[in-house]
């Protein structure tokens, strides 16, 4: 192997934890995008998440989970407050409105995951 290769390898190599934290977050972020359609998966996505945050801390990927799991329950939060004011009209604008914040979320996550980089550095 070349000098330039070992170089290469070294400075993109990710621990085994890294990589399994990865791993891990990568299904939580597919099942919660799968839940926009189907609600079963995005429940299990952050119920996931929430399971293996305890395996990813201290990898680079840790933040992540915090974000999933964020997004997880304020997701519910406002899907209930607007599933209440929906009769009133104004509870489809909250949907509307947490759903545009859920998407920016998971695909910035998931661009940053992508990347080998953490959710908020």
């Amino acid at each position: 192997m070349s000098e330039i290769e070992q170089v290469t390898n070294e400075v993109g190599a990710l621990s085994e934890k890294d990589r399994l934290a990865k791993t891990n977050a990568l299904i939580a972020y597919g099942l919660m995008v799968i839940g926009f359609f189907f609600l079963i998966p995005g429940i299990i996505g952050g119920i996931w998440a929430m399971v293996k945050k305890e395996d990813a801390l201290g990898s680079i990927f840790e933040d992540h989970y915090s974000n999933m799991i964020r997004v997880f329950w304020w997701s519910i939060f406002y899907a209930v407050i607007g599933l209440i004011l929906a009769f009133v009209y104004v509870g489809y604008l909250i949907l509307i409105v947490a759903g545009i914040w859920a998407i920016y979320r998971i695909v910035k996550g998931l661009a940053r995951l992508t990347s080998n980089k953490a959710y908020k550095a």
